[in-house]
């Protein structure tokens, strides 16, 4: 069985605690600068319901801000890159670029917590006198990427918001980080910001034509593992979900295991279900194309033979200007693809 408590195990989420109603006394220990007044709010007042209804309020708009890194990319794309003042999760390669899931955030400018699963710097943390801290949330409570055995230390520190990243379509939490950023002095109506949901809903309905102009191609998304092929399920995982929206018939897994999110296939299985197109996880901690020679089963499969396998990531970025490449990605492999069989 696949160790839970792995980054490609969405079983490994880790649930927060905390009350309710949520209180942030704020200190003196931000930027000098007044915190940006919020539509429906004063300046001296905030306040954030978040996806597991928990309301966190405060005396002023949070100007000091942790965040999963994909989440702080998110913010970067409103324009609040200055509020960010710390990161959890996969932020720099070995050679110090950044991680795709950064975006356009600037990883030199910000203290990162932890660059793996498991790591979370608590000492780091508390030195950064946080105001807020912000992450996706894939079940029910569960705070993504913060590490179970130190999350009663951690969601003391400071009150936290979680966004609800799985069984709705991609648009939703889309949508909740858009709210959270205006919450915190964005500007939803900035020519950058328009420009993005403009693109977002171009690439969309050029995802709709492909289906329309190549009808027929069916998509397989899955993540590789020394032992393992994890076929993802269209039913849980939030782009997925979006994608058949759009039209795109996506290979349905029929026994996903705990918590719904994939099939696990042994290699020698790994056939099981039939695809013209591939869309193979792209992380670093996902086995990758050149990693998969050695699979016999998975050079055999129809898709990979015909080179009709193309990079997805499972944990995307959800802005308009993260989601829009993906889906630009998405219509031009299956207007590319051909009906294998």
């Amino acid at each position: 069985m696949r160790n839970l408590n792995s980054p490609m195990s969405r079983r490994g989420l880790f649930a927060a605690g905390g009350a309710a109603v949520l209180t942030l006394a704020l200190a003196a220990c931000g930027s000098s600068d007044p915190a940006p007044s919020t539509a429906g709010q004063s300046a001296k007042s905030w306040s954030f319901t978040d996806d597991r209804k928990e309301t966190v309020t405060a005396g002023a708009v949070p100007s000091r801000v942790v965040a999963f890194t994909g989440t702080a990319a998110v913010l970067a794309d409103y324009g609040l890159q200055q509020k960010v003042v710390g990161v959890f999760g996969e932020t720099k390669r070995a050679d110090g670029s950044p991680e795709p899931q950064a975006g356009d955030l600037d990883v030199n400018k910000v203290t990162i917590l932890g660059n793996v699963w498991g790591e979370f710097n608590i000492e780091k943390y508390a030195a950064l006198r946080p105001d807020l801290l912000v992450t996706h949330m894939y079940d029910p409570g569960a705070l993504w990427y913060v590490p179970d055995e130190s999350k009663d230390k951690i969601v003391k520190l400071a009150p936290t918001v979680a966004v609800s990243v799985a069984r709705v379509p991609m648009t939703e939490p889309i949508e909740r980080y858009a709210a959270l950023a205006e919450s915190l002095g964005a500007d939803l109506t900035a020519p950058k910001v328009a420009e993005a949901k403009a693109r977002f809903e171009a690439a969309a309905e050029s995802v709709r034509t492909a289906v329309a102009d190549n009808p027929g191609i069916k998509v397989l998304a899955a993540s590789g593992s020394p032992d393992v092929l994890y076929v993802s399920n269209p039913e849980v995982n939030t782009d997925l979900m979006y994608f058949t929206q759009l039209g795109v018939d996506v290979v349905k897994p029929e026994k996903p295991g705990d918590g719904g999110y994939y099939e696990n296939l042994s290699w020698e299985n790994a056939d099981k279900y039939d695809a013209d197109l591939i869309l193979l996880d792209n992380r670093g901690t996902a086995l990758q194309p050149k990693d998969l020679t050695s699979k016999p089963s998975w050079a055999k499969l129809p898709a990979v033979r015909a080179g009709q396998v193309v990079g997805w990531d499972p944990v995307p970025r959800f802005s308009y200007a993260g989601a829009a490449p993906i889906l630009e990605n998405l219509a031009s492999a299956i207007r590319n693809a051909k009906k294998l069989g």
